[in-house]
């Protein structure tokens, strides 16, 4: 099957049914432990903040901004053993756009500053405070306030890399499809080197039909057009790891699947991984970065090694 024949057959949705979108994207309700594992989540990132040496609550607003409080950063610094300036990950948070927070997620940097990688986790403002192409925005300046404040920060600014669980994976996405001179003039083409997107989402129409979120989300068809990176080219062609769990719901998998048919090279690079992780469903997933041996701490270091 040719790449075109497998994308338009990954595109076209599996029901007509709202309530299968309900069903299908219905992380909390698919997983009735999730409080098991957010808690675990809270438990190891207190631990990582705990250890000290981090930058708290750095913000990345510009003077214009309406929600300066909410555009915020953590930064871990990378242990250094020699004079050359480590990488960046930059970390998205998931939540479906209107939970969690970047303290949820310090335990993405549990092994990577060890491993001499730096690590950005980032806020962004919760709809319905603002809508989600303004989250975009918002995550599209975070990046680009890191990669103007690399030498105050002390990263590489040409060594700048994603991640992103969940609508954090589409927000990867979003960003790698990017015109970044358009945001800046000082702004390279090539501003984000690869991505990670685990569990991430690429089409937007599923969440529109999935009336427990579009509450919230309130997506127009024109919104689904311009927020699904399925649908949009590339803007290098820097790698794309992507990640889903083995027991995440059939919606998850096709979305998964969807990305590496419409981002075939990126997804192919020599660099990236196209991962299914066995036994993890959408929260314990992200286990993988806890460790300096987790499945997505080594994805990491993979995209980084070029």
């Amino acid at each position: 099957m040719t790449d075109q024949a497998s994308l338009a057959r990954l595109a076209s949705l599996p029901s007509q049914d709202p309530g299968f979108y309900d069903r299908e994207y219905n992380n909390r309700a698919n997983v009735p432990d999730n409080a098991v594992h957010m808690a675990r989540w809270a438990q190891w990132s207190a631990g990582v903040r705990a250890r000290g040496a981090y930058l708290a609550d750095l913000s990345y607003a510009g003077e214009d901004s309406r929600h300066a409080q909410d555009e915020t950063l953590d930064y871990f610094p990378a242990q250094r053993a020699n004079g050359a300036l480590p990488p960046l990950l930059v970390f998205v948070h998931g939540g479906y756009y209107r939970a969690l927070d970047k303290h949820d997620h310090s335990f993405v940097a549990s092994a990577l500053p060890a491993l001499g990688v730096s690590v950005a986790v980032v806020n962004y403002t919760l709809v319905p405070a603002v809508t989600v192409p303004e989250i975009v925005r918002q995550v599209l300046h975070s990046v680009a306030w890191l990669y103007r404040q690399a030498d105050r920060l002390g990263h590489d600014p040409d060594k700048l890399f994603l991640a992103g669980h969940s609508v954090g994976g589409h927000l990867v996405a979003m960003l790698m499809a990017a015109r970044w001179p358009q945001l800046g003039a000082e702004l390279p083409a090539d501003l984000v080197k690869g991505g990670l997107s685990v569990s991430g989402l690429y089409d937007m129409e599923p969440l529109r039909r999935a009336a427990f979120l579009q509450r919230d989300l309130r997506f127009s068809e024109d919104d689904v057009a311009r927020l699904s990176p399925a649908y949009m080219p590339p803007a290098s062609g820097a790698p794309l790891a992507i990640a889903v769990g083995e027991l995440e719901a059939a919606e998850y998998h096709r979305q998964h699947a969807l990305i590496r048919a419409a981002w075939p090279a990126k997804v192919a690079h020599p660099a990236a991984s196209d991962l299914v992780l066995p036994d993890c469903h959408h929260f314990n997933v992200l286990d993988g970065f806890a460790s300096p041996d987790g499945a997505l701490t080594r994805a990491v270091l993979r995209l980084m090694e070029r």
